[in-house]
């Protein structure tokens, strides 16, 4: 091991702050090796319950911050749409086709609340023109969402959040990748692979409890060098695309990091993480004021784990393609399939 790594990753590690303290019953699994509990067929288990679960028809389009009174694009399942933010400060999303002509409304101009095409100025906002129709957006303050409802889903009035912590230094990424959403949450139901694929971040990770609809993990946060923060944390999906990781007990108890996966189009997939981070401490409520400081900080961590992550979804849905070989159409309806994870090789 070269001589910095050593030095950022030595194996004896100084912990600080607050430590879990509860105790947890011995997992059944717990005395196997890490290759061993990650098994493809527990994995897919979770997965299969992870997919069932409601989405009430909305997809994430990334960090609220981003969405301005300048026109961004964004892809979701294959449609093109264009986003902004009127003069009231509401969010909104709809196709990024004029309906007049098929001009890219992504190179118009916001007039009040309504987006202009660049074309011949026609004015589009919350009412519907001929065949266009503005989506239902809905901004948390974090994250940008667009309800687009397939047949027979039931829609919600909101996305389905996880719970938040109610004051919170916040950094939200985004990361593309050449996989399935399912491939995304199939890489946080394997918490196994943390220790092993991630050195730089997590020292130690054990799992404490395996259940269909949560994991509890214990888990070292590398700070630097031997400096080390132990957490319990749990993870769980509430909604098909999203898994959440909650710290429960130890330093910063509800801090979140949502994990959202969004389908672009076949096979391709924005992972848009959203880290939430709270303490009890005094200080925390100073640090508040210099998030912008402290936000590119969160980012650069969460990005440095989800290039390599990205890299290891992507590995997982080119190996099951090629063991499934199919048509484009039956490739993209197995590659949503977390029976499809059974046709691995397992151990």
């Amino acid at each position: 091991m070269p001589l910095l790594e050593r030095l950022l990753q030595p194996r004896t590690l100084l912990h600080f702050g607050r430590r879990p303290t509860s105790s947890h019953p011995a997992w059944a699994h717990a005395d196997e090796p890490d290759w061993v509990q990650a098994s493809p067929a527990r994995i897919a288990r979770a997965l299969a319950h992870a997919v069932a679960q409601p989405s009430g028809g909305w997809y994430v389009l990334g960090a609220s911050r981003l969405v301005t009174r300048t026109p961004s694009r964004h892809f979701v399942e294959g449609r093109e749409l264009v986003a902004w933010r009127g003069e009231d400060g509401t969010a909104r999303v709809a196709p990024a086709s004029c309906p007049h002509m098929g001009a890219d409304l992504v190179c118009g101009r916001v007039e009040r609340n309504a987006v202009v095409c660049p074309w011949h100025g026609l004015a589009l906002g919350d009412g519907p023109h001929g065949r266009w129709r503005p989506f239902q957006a809905h901004d948390d303050g974090v994250l940008t969402w667009v309800q687009i409802g397939g047949p027979g889903e039931a829609l919600t009035d909101a996305p389905i959040l996880a719970p938040r912590p109610a004051q919170f230094l916040e950094g939200v990424i985004r990361i593309e990748a050449d996989c399935e959403p399912a491939d995304v949450l199939a890489n946080r139901l394997d918490p196994w692979h943390g220790a092993w694929f991630h050195p730089h971040s997590f020292a130690q990770l054990r799992v404490l409890e395996e259940r269909e609809d949560v994991v509890t993990v214990r888990v070292s946060f590398r700070v630097l060098g031997p400096l080390a923060v132990e957490v319990d944390a749990t993870f769980h999906c509430p909604d098909p695309r999203t898994i959440v990781m909650t710290i429960i007990e130890g330093e910063g108890v509800g801090s979140v990091v949502e994990t959202h996966a969004t389908p672009l189009g076949p096979g391709r997939t924005a992972i848009i993480e959203a880290t939430l981070a709270t303490s009890e401490r005094s200080g925390f409520l100073r640090m508040l004021g210099a998030r912008n400081v402290v936000r590119p900080l969160i980012e650069a961590r969460a990005r440095r784990l989800w290039v390599e992550d990205a890299a290891y979804a992507e590995r997982t849905y080119a190996h099951r393609l090629e063991n499934a070989p199919l048509s484009p159409a039956a490739s993209r309806a197995a590659t949503l399939s977390p029976e499809a994870l059974l046709r691995r090789p397992t151990r």
